[in-house]
């Protein structure tokens, strides 16, 4: 007895399916010109293999389709590593660890200076210890242990901060705070 396909059989790779398939992913997930074409490619890898198209053939319309989309502005890396970098920004992420996530989603690099420089304004240390104090807050670090433990476990601490990709200057600043009420008027930008 033969066992039943999983499935449906699927025709040849089509541009129009390529074109549909970028909209769809488009609309469920924000994107940067080289991100599409990573997932693009990424199912005409998988039709090559499935002898459903020729990989030579079908990667021009990958290149063509993404090329219309990034014109027409519905891929946009700008507009991706500015969503991105603010949330991650909001996360309590790093500069460093920002730049390198939106560097693995194939944004250029002076983009992604000029996005943390409109981001972070002109105080660039300002937000990233701002930052350090949220990724604290958020891994309950330094002024949010308890009194007795701090002192054990400040290595450790200083480790996690840099880790996350935070300066030795800024960690020690965070580790340094007394108290929850002093990182959070910290992470609010107020003297401390």
């Amino acid at each position: 007895m033969s066992k039943p396909m999983r499935g449906k059989t699927r025709g040849p790779l089509t541009k129009a399916y390529l074109e549909r398939a970028a909209l769809h992913y488009l609309e469920r997930y924000a994107s940067s010109v080289e991100g599409l074409r990573r997932v693009l490619m990424r199912r005409v890898d998988k039709a090559a293999r499935e002898e459903r198209c020729d990989p030579g053939e079908a990667a021009p319309w990958v290149d063509e389709v993404v090329a219309r989309y990034a014109a027409s502005g519905l891929v946009d890396d700008r507009s991706f590593a500015e969503g991105r970098a603010a949330s991650l920004r909001r996360r309590g992420e790093s500069a460093r660890r920002i730049s390198m996530k939106l560097r693995e989603k194939g944004v250029d690099g002076d983009l992604i200076d000029s996005v943390l420089e409109e981001e972070d304004g002109p105080d660039g240390r300002a937000a990233e210890l701002a930052a350090a104090c949220r990724f604290a807050r958020r891994r309950r670090l330094g002024p949010l242990r308890d009194p007795g433990d701090r002192p054990d476990r400040r290595d450790r601490d200083m480790a996690a901060l840099a880790r996350a990709g935070f300066s030795l200057d800024i960690a020690r600043e965070v580790l340094d705070l007394p108290d929850a009420d002093a990182l959070e008027d910290a992470m609010r930008g107020e003297t401390v």
